[in-house]
């Protein structure tokens, strides 16, 4: 029978333990001599580097390919999605209710469409954007002819947007049956809208449901055109002074006062009729007052 195994003290352990770090006897470092275990750092260190050479040359190819100012491949929607202001999500859908005997309610709206119109402010986008902009035409820009190598913008003023502007009536209609409506259509990167320059962009809107309840419907600006200047967009980077051009939707609500609303953007390349894109090139909202 073999004789049992002697049981180590906490020492021995610790002794074996030294004599595995530095055996004196053979001139080892943990089982190795110092010479193979230069030979292993050497190793080691030229094998990382040549790993870190070609994740670095990897990158730098990749980055050298793409191009700062536009995505490569955009796999977002081909025609762009429409929304509109004040914004008032409901469990997916936009319901927009005030009541005019609430001031908190109806400034409420007001205050949401004013913050939205910050960087329409006349002063700042005479400022700086491109003034010689020619209607009805798209403005097609092959080089970076604007400071910081960056390309031209059209100005979109808030002005422009007439008696939904907000500056002379700071309420945008919220305080009676009058309320205003901003219709904004998301960029695409080198989009354009129509292939005929006689036909521009514009927004139509439609009542599904509440017909009684709407009396009539004005654009601001007229016709509820985006005029072609506006496009295209071409990124963030090289536009940076850009903003979308947007239409205001003024109802005159009667009746019940309650109505459900959609509007689109009408242009040959805008498409809206898929079901389970909502907001594709266009927008369904419930408009309700309440008294």
């Amino acid at each position: 029978m073999a004789a049992l195994k002697e049981k180590r003290t906490c020492g021995q352990r610790c002794e074996d333990f030294g004599h595995f770090v530095w055996n004196s006897e053979n001139g080892t470092l943990m089982g190795r001599t110092p010479e193979k275990w230069v030979y292993i750092s050497l190793y080691y260190v030229a094998f990382y580097v040549v790993m870190t050479s070609l994740f670095s040359l990897a990158i730098w190819t990749l980055m050298y390919t793409l191009d700062p100012y536009a995505p490569d491949y955009q796999d977002r929607l081909k025609s762009p999605g429409v929304m509109v202001w004040p914004d008032s999500y409901v469990d997916e859908k936009i319901e927009i209710t005030y009541n005019v005997s609430d001031k908190s309610s109806w400034m409420k709206k007001a205050t949401i469409i004013h913050n939205f119109l910050k960087p329409y402010n006349d002063t700042k986008q005479q400022e700086c954007n491109y003034h010689n902009c020619t209607k009805g035409k798209y403005f097609i820009q092959n080089d970076f002819h604007a400071p910081g190598h960056t390309k031209w913008a059209c100005p979109f003023t808030q002005s422009m947007l007439g008696p939904c502007s907000g500056l002379d009536d700071p309420t945008f209609g919220y305080n009676c049956s009058m309320p205003c409506l901003i219709i904004k259509m998301n960029r695409i990167i080198g989009f354009l809208p129509t292939n005929h320059t006689e036909s521009p962009p514009y927004v139509n809107c439609t009542t599904l449901d509440g017909h009684d309840n709407v009396a009539k419907i004005e654009y601001f600006p007229e016709k509820g055109v985006m005029d072609l200047s506006y496009f295209p967009y071409y990124g963030r980077l090289a536009h940076p002074t850009y903003v979308n051009p947007l239409v205001a939707v003024r109802l005159s609500l009667v009746g019940e006062k309650k109505a459900k609303i959609q509007c689109r953007v009408v242009a040959d390349k805008i498409t809206y009729e898929h079901f389970h894109l909502p907001y594709e090139g266009k927008v369904t909202f419930t408009l309700t007052q309440l008294k």
